[in-house]
């Protein structure tokens, strides 16, 4: 994180910035919050979104009650260098209301959701999700069931109706999520190489 508090106009807003915190993998927005110029260097030094309450009068740095903290990922300000936009992990419910969004319709990528889902099946195991079975089956099984659902979305694609091609698609998704997760991969991987071959 390269950004400098010197860059920033701090005065436009009374010494406040807004601050706008946005979840990295889903790219749903979290929540919005203010910080002054000592809340952007603890959260500089620290890596977990610090704010300035208004009405507590301090910095308030997100979980530090609750533990639901905000890893920071990337920061950056906008045009006019009055707002930021903080990327970050949230490490449980960003809302009071333990839901994930302080905004309840904030649209995300489910499809990143999932990619999350199946990298937590890969690391604890729990018993009885069909994932953790595939994972204890190792690579060549989830890659034979890729296989088939490839085979299987294809011949839905000429011979079935639109239904039976998305719930093919869907299988043959979150399938290939799994193979990816089982060679340390995960679907940002993917997206970064399709966008590095875009700007090509």
């Amino acid at each position: 994180m390269s950004l400098e508090p010197e860059q920033l106009d701090w005065n436009k807003g009374d010494g406040l910035l807004p601050v706008i915190v946005q979840d990295a993998s889903t790219r749903r927005v979290l929540m919005l919050g203010y910080m002054n110029r000592e809340a952007l260097e603890a959260t500089l030094a620290s890596g977990r979104v610090t704010f300035y309450s208004r009405s507590k009068q301090r910095l308030w740095t997100k979980g530090e009650s609750s533990g639901h903290v905000l890893e920071v990922r990337a920061i950056e300000a906008d045009c006019d260098n009055d707002t930021l936009l903080v990327q970050a992990v949230p490490h449980g419910p960003t809302c009071h209301l333990q839901r994930a969004s302080c905004f309840a319709e904030a649209p995300g990528s489910f499809l990143a959701e999932l990619d999350a889902l199946v990298a937590r099946r890969e690391r604890e195991r729990p018993a009885g999700s069909y994932t953790t079975r595939l994972f204890e089956e190792g690579v060549r099984r989830i890659a034979q069931k890729v296989g088939e659902e490839g085979v299987e979305t294809a011949l839905a694609a000429v011979a079935q109706d639109e239904a039976a091609l998305l719930g093919e698609s869907a299988d043959l998704l979150y399938h290939l999520l799994v193979l990816l997760r089982s060679r340390g991969l995960g679907l940002a991987d993917v997206e970064a190489l399709l966008a590095a071959r875009h700007s090509a």
